[in-house]
């Protein structure tokens, strides 16, 4: 055990802890974020009509 991992207490994180939980949040956050816009994509598109999956994959080069 080096002399820091002695020094820090117990149940307190480390610097990499920390990183790796930082790097969870700012995904947490980005899907938050697609979600947020994905409904309000939805509100905005209510009782439009939407495009047919045959016309989209023609359109996407996906057939």
């Amino acid at each position: 055990m080096n002399k820091t991992a002695r020094q820090r207490k117990p149940n307190r994180p480390g610097v990499r802890e920390l990183h790796l939980e930082l790097v969870r949040l700012r995904r947490r956050v980005e899907d938050l974020e697609d979600l947020r816009d994905l409904n309000a994509a939805i509100e905005r598109n209510t009782g439009k009509p939407g495009i047919p999956w045959n016309e989209v994959k023609r359109e996407l080069e996906l057939q």
